[in-house]
C-alpha cells in the first residue's frame, strides 16, 4: 500500500512521541503542515525561524526529549541557522526538516534557491554546526534517513542534524512497508559506562588527594545525572564547582557547592580551583570565559593540578587542559559505577566539617557584601536587586531563561538554583535573542511549573514577535526585561576601553532611548506593565504569576558591570597596558 511521503512522516514522528512541532510556513512545507490537520501533534506556529529554533531548544532542555523544527527553503533556513547552531553548540538534540527545491530543478535556480557556488546544496548551509546534514534524493530512502536522523541527534553528544526534502519528495507517494520496517530498530541505545578498575583508580585519587575538587558542565544536565553527582558529593564531601552550563548541576544551596568559575566566578571559587592538587571534570569543554582564558593564574593551574576528565564526547578531552586520566562515557552510567565503588572502597564515607564551614562562611561574606544592592531602593532598579526580588518570588522548581548580559553573567554569578535543568542559558554561542522565545519552549515542555524569562532590552528587542506565538497558543510565560537602554555589557567593556559608547547605546536625539516594552506587549494582546518604582516590582511579578497568562514586565535597570574576580583576554587585547575591565554607563 502506498500512501503520501507527508502524511507518513506525522506518523513517524507520531510513533516515536513527538508532540509539538515548531515552525513557519513556506511554499515547500505546506504539504506537512496539511498533513499534521488532524493529528495528535500541535504545530507551534511562529513570526521568525529564529524563535522557532530558540523554542524548540528550550523545550528540548525542558522535556529532556529530541525537538522537532519544520523550515522553508533558502531565507527559512538561514533565519533558523543561529537558533540551530546554539543549540549545536549547548548540546541540545534536534531534527530540522526543511523544505528543498524540487528535485527536478536541479541547476536551474528555482525560487529562492542558494545556489551561487553550487546547485541542489542548501543543505551544506548547516554542516559547521550540525551533527549531519542529509539531502533526501529518492522517496523511498526518507523512512531510514530519519530514523537514523533521529537516532544520531540524541546518542554520544545530542545535538541538531538537518534533513533537506525537496518538496516534491513532501508529496510523491511511498510504499508505507518502508516506514514500517524502521520501526523493528531500537529507539533507545545503551550508553557507555566506566569500568570497575577505572572508577575503583578515580575514588582512590579522589580519596587520597588534599584538596580535590569536582567541576561539573552542563554534560551533568544533558545525562540527567545531577542525583548521581549528589550521592557522590554527599558520601566524599568534595566540594563542587561548575561552568556556567553546569549551573543546576548540584543545589546552590548544598554545603559543598562553591559556584561558578571563571571570569565571572569569585576570588573565593576561582583560588579553590586553582589551588586543588585534584580535579575531577564532568561533562565540561572549560569554556574560555569559565576558564578565564586558560591563563593559569586566574582559574585553573593544570597541569600543576592533575585532571582526571570523563565526557561523552572525546574530542573534549584535551582539547584545553592535558588529563592525566581521560574517560569517554556516558556521566549518569558512570557515576553509578563510582557511587557503587566508593560505597564499598569506604562503607562510611567521609566527613570533611572544615571545609563545610568554610564555605558556608564564604556565602555569607558575599551575601553581606552584595546585600546593599539586593535591598536598594534604588530606581532605575540595581540588578541585584532585581535578581533577588525573582528569587525570592520564584518557586524551587521554576525554571529561568536567561539571554546575554547581566541576566547570564549575574544569574550564573549570584542567582541561587535548586533544580537541575531550572536555568536555560545560551552557553556555548551566547545569542542574545535566546532567552525570551527558550521560555516559550521550557513553558510548553513543563506547562505546570513558572517560566520567568530574564532578558535585557537588546535582546528582547530582536525577537518581539514571540509575543504573537505566546498571544495565540496561550503560552503563560513572564518576560522580564532588564531595560538599561543599552548593550549594556558591551557599552561597560566600550567605554573602559575606548572611551565612547558609539553603536552600543540607545538613544534619539541625543537622549536615551527605549520602546515601551509593556505597550507593545498590549499592543499584541499581552498583559504589560511598566514599573515605576523598585517597591512596585515584586508586587506586580506576584501578579503575573498568579494570573498566569503572557506577561510582559518591563523594568529601568541601572548599567552597572557584574563583578568579576577572573580574567578575560580581550582585555589585554583592547589595552595591554591596564586592568581594567568594564565600567558603569550611565542611559
Amino acid at each position: 500500500m502506498k500512501a503520501l511521503l507527508s502524511h507518513q512522516l506525522v506518523k513517524y514522528l507520531e510513533d516515536r512521541g513527538v508532540e509539538h512541532l515548531f515552525g513557519l510556513c513556506g511554499h515547500t512545507n505546506i504539504a506537512v503542515l496539511s498533513a499534521l490537520e488532524g493529528s495528535k501533534i500541535t504545530f507551534v506556529n511562529t513570526r521568525h525561524e529564529q524563535i522557532a529554533a530558540h523554542i524548540a531548544d528550550g523545550y528540548a532542555r525542558a522535556k529532556k526529549q529530541t525537538a522537532v523544527v519544520l523550515s522553508h527553503l533558502g531565507p527559512g533556513l538561514t533565519n533558523a541557522a543561529t537558533g540551530v547552531a546554539n543549540a549545536a553548540l549547548d548540546s541540545i538534540p534536534m531534527v530540522v526538516i526543511a523544505g528543498d527545491v524540487p528535485s527536478h530543478y536541479y541547476g536551474k535556480h528555482p525560487h529562492q534557491e542558494v545556489n551561487l557556488h553550487a546547485d541542489a546544496s542548501q543543505y551544506e548551509i548547516y554542516r559547521p554546526f550540525v551533527k549531519r546534514a542529509w539531502r533526501v534524493d529518492r522517496p523511498d530512502l526518507f523512512p531510514q534517513i530519519l530514523e537514523k536522523a533521529f537516532q544520531l541527534a540524541e546518542s554520544g553528544r545530542p545535538g541538531p542534524v538537518l534533513v533537506s526534502v525537496p518538496m516534491d519528495i513532501f508529496s510523491a507517494e511511498i510504499d508505507v512497508e518502508l516506514f514500517e520496517k524502521v520501526k523493528h530498530h531500537t529507539r533507545k541505545l545503551h550508553k557507555p559506562s566506566i569500568d570497575n578498575e577505572t572508577a575503583t583508580r578515580i575514588v582512590e585519587m579522589l580519596v587520597q588527594a588534599k584538596s580535590p575538587v569536582i567541576y561539573a558542565g552542563g554534560g551533568i544536565m544533558i545525562a540527567d545525572a545531577a542525583e548521581e553527582l549528589k550521592q557522590l558529593v554527599d558520601h566524599l564531601s568534595i566540594p563542587v564547582a561548575y561552568s556556567l552550563m553546569g549551573k543546576g548541576a548540584i543545589a546552590d544551596d548544598h554545603p559543598f557547592a562553591l559556584g561558578m568559575t571563571g571570569f565571572w566566578g569569585t576570588t573565593f571559587i576561582n583560588d579553590t580551583t586553582r589551588n586543588a592538587d585534584l580535579i575531577l571534570a564532568l561533562g565540561t569543554r572549560f569554556a574560555e570565559a569559565d576558564a578565564s582564558s586558560w591563563e593559569n593564574e586566574y582559574t585553573f593551574d593544570i597541569p600543576k593540578t592533575k585532571l582526571i576528565h570523563i565526557d561523552i564526547d572525546p574530542s573534549e578531552i584535551g582539547r584545553n587542559y592535558p588529563a592525566e586520566i581521560g574517560v569517554v562515557a556516558d556521566l549518569r552510567e558512570t557515576l553509578k559505577v563510582m557511587n557503587r565503588v566508593a560505597k564499598q572502597l569506604y562503607p562510611n564515607g567521609r566527613q570533611n566539617d572544615e571545609l563545610k564551614q568554610k564555605i558556608s562562611a564564604y556565602r555569607a561574606d558575599f551575601q553581606a557584601d552584595n546585600k546593599e544592592h539586593c535591598i536598594s531602593d534604588a530606581f532605575p532598579m540595581t540588578p541585584q536587586r532585581i535578581l533577588q526580588d525573582v528569587r525570592e518570588v520564584l518557586p524551587r522548581n521554576g525554571i529561568i531563561t536567561t539571554d546575554v548580559g547581566w541576566n547570564k553573567n549575574g544569574v550564573g554569578q549570584q542567582f541561587p538554583v535548586y533544580e537541575p535543568g531550572t536555568v536555560l542559558t545560551p552557553g556555548g554561542l551566547a545569542t542574545m535573542g535566546f532567552g525570551a522565545p527558550a521560555a516559550l519552549g521550557a513553558k510548553i515542555a513543563q506547562p505546570g511549573r513558572v517560566v520567568i524569562s530574564l532578558v535585557g532590552d537588546g535582546g528582547f528587542g530582536q525577537n518581539p514577535a514571540v509575543l504573537a506565538t505566546a498571544a495565540e497558543q496561550n503560552i503563560p510565560v513572564i518576560w522580564v526585561i532588564m531595560n538599561n537602554y543599552a548593550f549594556g555589557t558591551i557599552a561597560g567593556l566600550q567605554k573602559a576601553h575606548f572611551g565612547t559608547l558609539l553603536g552600543t547605546v540607545f538613544q534619539r536625539d541625543g537622549q536615551p532611548y527605549s520602546p515601551d516594552y509593556a505597550a507593545i506587549a498590549r499592543a499584541y494582546g499581552i498583559e504589560g506593565v511598566k514599573i515605576q518604582s523598585a517597591d512596585e516590582f515584586k508586587t506586580v511579578l506576584k501578579q503575573a504569576i498568579d494570573r498566569n497568562v503572557p506577561f510582559v514586565i518591563d523594568v529601568q535597570m541601572q548599567n552597572i558591570p557584574t563583578p568579576t574576580a577572573g580574567h578575560w583576554n580581550i582585555m589585554d587585547i583592547y589595552s595591554p597596558d591596564k586592568k581594567v575591565h568594564h565600567v558603569a554607563v550611565e542611559a
